[in-house]
């Protein structure tokens, strides 16, 4: 089982408990409340300092075999599973597309935590997967969106309108811009414009955090008791089974792929999380008609604690089994 310890201390952090807080607020009907545009600012500068950490960590890495298969895995996972969640969602449950278009990318994306929960929990059985992952995580977090606005866009379109039209809508739309131009500049930059940019996208990145969960703990309450059928019990089943579904099929491209076992465990932790992070952030520039009721409150209050109690573990533990 993962440190129980650890991920006590995991589901204490700051920022995940500024999400109850403001969820606690909706639900006892406080008037407390973030204004749109600081709120959308918020999310804008989330999404450059994700991006920027992604583009140093992955020129950190350099380009050796192990970080470039992972990365591979990584990419193809986080672009591929969306479009699986998309189709299951579609068959189990009635939430609309753009809703539904967030919930997949959600768990297309990774969650930073439950990737740290799982380095310490692989670490204490000898198991540490390479420096380079971290860079595998950075790696992961876009290509869910992406994957998820062309889904988003592309339908409901006259056929008039053309691929064309729909691919520019998401490559220049502000989500994909600061994603991927900021990690564009930290790969260019390197360690040296990160050291320029530290306390901006470290220190800073962390206050911004909390704000921006204590706004959606707000959202997705308000949200819920609006309609408390919205989580609805298909929504809480692909919440626990998808993650088991989408770390299985990155144990079994880690096996064929030949990565190590350190690797492969954390490729599953990492296909088996879901974002808190950068889809809320992003969709709420991309998407806001997307409900956060659903996508935010699925991943936080189901998957990231399954995972940190159970999921960790169970992934490891296949893990070893299969490379035994």
């Amino acid at each position: 089982m993962p440190d129980i310890t650890a991920s006590l201390g995991l589901l204490s952090s700051p920022a995940i408990l500024f999400f109850f807080v403001g969820a606690a607020a909706a639900f006892a009907r406080s008037d407390l409340s973030i204004p749109e545009q600081v709120a959308k600012a918020i999310s804008l500068y989330l999404m450059l300092c994700i991006g920027f950490r992604g583009g140093v960590e992955a020129r950190e890495a350099g380009l050796q075999g192990d970080f470039l298969t992972a990365g591979a895995l990584g990419l193809a996972l986080s672009a591929l599973m969306p479009l699986l969640a998309f189709i299951l969602l579609r068959w189990t449950s009635r939430l609309d597309r753009p809703t539904l278009c967030a919930l997949a990318a959600t768990y297309g994306s990774v969650s930073v935590v439950t990737f740290a929960a799982g380095q310490q929990h692989l670490t204490a059985l000898g198991l540490a997967p390479g420096g380079y992952m971290a860079a595998v995580l950075a790696l992961m977090e876009t290509p869910a969106i992406l994957t998820a606005l062309v889904l988003m866009h592309g339908a409901g379109r006259e056929p008039s309108t053309g691929r064309g039209v729909v691919l520019r809508e998401v490559l220049v739309g502000a989500a994909t811009v600061m994603l991927l131009g900021s990690f564009l500049v930290g790969l260019i930059s390197g360690e040296a414009g990160l050291k320029k940019l530290d306390l901006f996208v470290n220190p800073l990145f962390q206050g911004a955090l909390c704000f921006f969960l204590l706004d959606l703990g707000l959202t997705a309450a308000r949200s819920l008791m609006t309609d408390r059928r919205k989580l609805t019990w298909p929504v809480i089943g692909f919440a626990l089974c998808f993650p088991v579904l989408s770390a299985g099929v990155a144990l079994a491209l880690g096996r064929l792929a030949g990565l190590g076992l350190g690797d492969a465990a954390m490729l599953a932790v990492l296909a088996g999380s879901a974002s808190y992070i950068a889809v809320p952030a992003a969709m709420r520039v991309a998407a806001p008609k997307a409900d956060p009721g659903v996508f935010v409150t699925a991943s936080l209050a189901v998957t990231f604690p399954f995972n940190l109690v159970i999921g960790i573990a169970l992934y490891t533990a296949a893990a070893v089994w299969l490379w035994a």
